[in-house]
């Protein structure tokens, strides 16, 4: 991620909420100018760029139609039948990490196959619409919400595996960080869930239009209550995947203070009484804070260890936490 329009939207995504003096707010506004002027040829990361791009620069309102171009830039990019996917493909409705235009595979003219679908990068533009005003009656978040359903553990007659968490993707044994959990009664591979992706899809969910009690949200919220830590990555990982935990944890911390508030919840029972969340996410955080300012994480699996990527995730969520 060393390239300007991708850690320069990462890190005006958070700048923003804390631009509490005239030299950040300068810093801001120059950053925001120079996306403004970026070029809709695919980015490096292009979903996630393109996803932060469109939100910083619908933040203020001074480059709204440049924001929907790169909104259309993200439509263009959706797995549907626009693309030649049907509702059978495991990647229909999703977003994939790819650049390119992603035509269903059996019958693209280009002979590279596409990578599927996965629920991180189908978050950051569904989040991108949102944030555009983009309508609720839009196909686009229709289509979203059945890749969205394939990547929760919920709804089969196999209730070893279904526990209301979510995963990576339907497809994908290699970046299911948390490993194969099994093959159920169908003779289907299914995957561990786990606590980025749980967050993730508890946040799909509704922005895909799913009221909070709808049984889907209920038991990805009932999953991240029962699993709730500041400590590290939950989710029963598989011994080989221990390793990469935590290479999500900043993300982790980010997205789960983004679906906690979504929830509503303020507060969590355990055994030992009630915690307030907000509270120990934040104590956890600063405690990990350098002296310098940012955090950065040991392990480089997802480039956390870069500080222009682990800081904004860590300053989004203490932003979240503070604003109550």
């Amino acid at each position: 991620m060393k390239d300007g329009p991708s850690l320069t939207g990462h890190v005006l995504t958070s700048l923003f909420f804390v631009a509490t003096d005239d030299a950040s707010r300068t810093s801001f506004a120059r950053g925001r100018d120079y996306l403004a002027k970026v070029p809709l040829d695919p980015p490096t990361f292009a979903v996630y760029t393109a996803a932060e791009i469109s939100w910083v620069l619908g933040f203020d309102g001074q480059h709204t139609r440049r924001q929907m171009e790169w909104i259309q830039f993200l439509r263009d990019r959706q797995m549907n039948e626009r693309n030649r996917w049907v509702h059978m493909d495991e990647s229909f409705g999703g977003w994939n990490y790819s650049p390119d235009i992603p035509t269903q595979p059996k019958i693209s003219p280009n002979p590279r196959v596409p990578e599927g679908g996965n629920l991180s990068a189908t978050l950051f533009a569904l989040g991108a619409f949102r944030s555009a005003k983009v309508a609720a009656d839009d196909p686009v978040y229709r289509d979203a919400l059945v890749f969205v359903q394939r990547c929760q553990n919920f709804d089969t007659d196999d209730a070893r595996f279904d526990d209301g968490g979510f995963f990576f993707a339907p497809y994908d044994t290699a970046r299911n960080k948390a490993g194969v959990a099994g093959t159920d009664s169908r003779g289907r591979v299914r995957f561990h869930s786990y606590g980025s992706m749980t967050a993730d899809g508890v946040r799909a969910l509704l922005a895909c239009g799913l009221p909070p009690d709808h049984p889907r949200v209920v038991a990805a919220r009932d999953w991240l209550i029962k699993n709730f830590t500041v400590s590290n990555n939950p989710g029963q990982f598989e011994r080989d995947r221990e390793v990469i935990r935590d290479a999500t944890y900043y993300y982790y911390c980010w997205s789960l203070a983004h679906a906690m508030t979504r929830l509503t919840i303020t507060e969590i029972e355990t055994p030992s009484g009630k915690i307030d969340w907000r509270a120990a996410l934040s104590r956890e955080l600063i405690s990990r804070q350098r002296q310098d300012g940012s955090w950065t994480n040991r392990f480089s699996d997802t480039k956390e260890d870069d500080p222009l990527v682990a800081t904004p995730f860590a300053v989004a969520a203490l932003v979240i936490c503070r604003d109550r």
